[in-house]
C-alpha cells in the first residue's frame, strides 16, 4: 500500500497494541460523506450541505479510541465532470483510494441503489489489497424495513469486509462504525499525537466555513460557482482578544456577485454575521470579518485562475 506523505514508519513498542492508520469516505456526491466525518471526530471539520459536490479538497479528521488513532480522509464525491475544477476533484477523489488502509463505501438509505453506486462498487472492487466497508448512511431518514432492504441491495453490490448502518444525526452505529474501520488499521504509534481534530491550516478552515455559509444562504439560488480565499488573518494590533480576518469570496459572473451581495448589501451581511459566529466557535476568540466580493469570470475552467484560487494540477 502507498502510505500517504509524512506518515511515519515507527513501530510502536513491545506491549503497546496500538494500531494507526488512514480510512477515506466515497460515494456520489452528497451521501453524507462530510456529515459522517463530522460526526465520528466530534466537531465540524468539514463543511456540509444539502447541495451536492461541496467537498472541494481532501479534509483530515481524526478519531482517537484507547489505543487507536484513525484518520479520515473526507473526499469530493465521485462524479461525471463537467468542468476543469470537476475533472480536478474527481481525480484528487480517486487518487486517495490507494493511498489509505480502509475505504468507507457510503450509500445513503433513503435512496435506491443506483447506476452511480453500481459504478463505484465495481471500481471498488479492483481495489485490491485494501478492505471496504459498506456504508449504509442517513439510516434516520428510512423506516427500518427499508434500511433492512438497502443493507441486502448494498451486500448484492460486491464482497464487502463489512456492512453498517449509521446515522450521524442521531449518532446510531457511530461508535460500532468507527470500532469496524479501526480493527482494519495496521499496528502502528499516533501520527497526530498534539490532540488535533485535524490537521487543515486555520485559514483554509475559516474559508471553508465562509463558504459553507453562503451554501447554506444561497443553496436555491446559485450553483457551485463560488471560491472563498481568506487573505490575511491575525490578531489585531493591541488586541489579543479580536482577530481581524480579511476574506474574498470569487464568482463566476456579475450577476452572481449581485445575488450574494443582495440589496444594499442585506444578503452579505447575513452570510458574514452567521459565518462570523462559526469562526470565532473555531478560533475561540472575538473575530471581525472583512468580506468582499469579487468576479472572477468562469473560474471553474480557467487552469490559471484555479491555481490562484488554490486548485493545483
Amino acid at each position: 500500500m502507498n502510505e500517504p506523505s509524512g506518515r511515519p514508519g515507527a513501530e510502536p513498542d513491545a506491549g503497546e497494541q496500538s494500531v494507526a492508520g488512514f480510512a477515506c469516505f466515497v460515494g456520489r456526491p452528497n451521501v453524507g460523506k462530510s456529515t459522517l466525518m463530522n460526526a465520528l471526530v466530534g466537531a465540524k471539520v468539514a463543511i456540509t450541505s444539502s447541495r451536492p459536490q461541496t467537498t472541494r479538497g481532501v479534509i483530515r479528521g481524526i478519531v482517537r479510541r484507547d489505543h487507536a488513532e484513525l484518520v479520515i480522509l473526507d473526499t469530493p464525491g465521485l462524479h461525471r465532470p463537467r468542468t476543469l475544477l470537476g475533472e480536478r476533484l474527481d481525480s484528487l477523489a480517486r487518487s486517495t483510494l490507494a493511498e489509505v488502509d480502509v475505504i468507507g463505501f457510503c450509500v445513503p438509505a433513503s435512496e435506491r441503489v443506483g447506476p452511480g453506486d453500481t459504478h463505484l462498487a465495481a471500481e471498488l472492487s479492483r481495489q485490491a489489497g485494501t478492505p471496504v466497508v459498506a456504508i449504509v448512511t442517513k439510516a434516520d431518514q428510512a423506516p427500518r424495513e427499508r434500511v433492512a432492504r438497502q443493507l441486502a441491495a448494498v451486500a448484492a453490490l460486491g464482497d464487502w469486509a463489512d456492512i453498517v448502518p449509521v446515522s450521524a444525526v442521531t449518532g446510531f452505529q457511530l461508535d460500532v462504525l468507527a470500532a469496524v474501520l479501526i480493527g482494519h488499521l495496521p499496528p502502528g504509534r499516533p501520527l497526530y499525537p498534539d490532540g488535533e481534530l485535524t490537521d487543515e491550516p486555520e485559514q483554509h478552515l475559516v474559508a471553508e466555513l465562509i463558504r459553507g455559509a453562503i451554501l447554506e444562504d444561497l443553496r436555491d439560488e446559485l450553483p457551485h460557482s463560488v471560491a472563498v480565499v481568506v487573505e490575511e488573518m491575525a490578531p489585531r494590533q493591541g488586541r489579543a482578544d479580536l482577530i481581524d480576518v480579511h476574506a474574498v469570496m470569487y464568482v463566476e459572473r456579475p450577476s452572481q456577485k449581485a445575488i450574494v451581495i443582495g440589496s444594499e448589501g442585506s444578503r452579505l451581511r447575513e452570510v458574514g454575521s452567521r459565518a462570523r459566529r462559526q469562526i470565532e466557535a473555531l478560533l475561540g476568540s472575538r473575530v471581525f470579518l472583512d468580506l468582499r466580493v469579487k468576479v472572477a469570470r468562469d473560474w471553474q475552467r480557467d487552469p490559471r485562475q484555479l491555481r490562484r484560487l488554490g486548485f493545483y494540477d
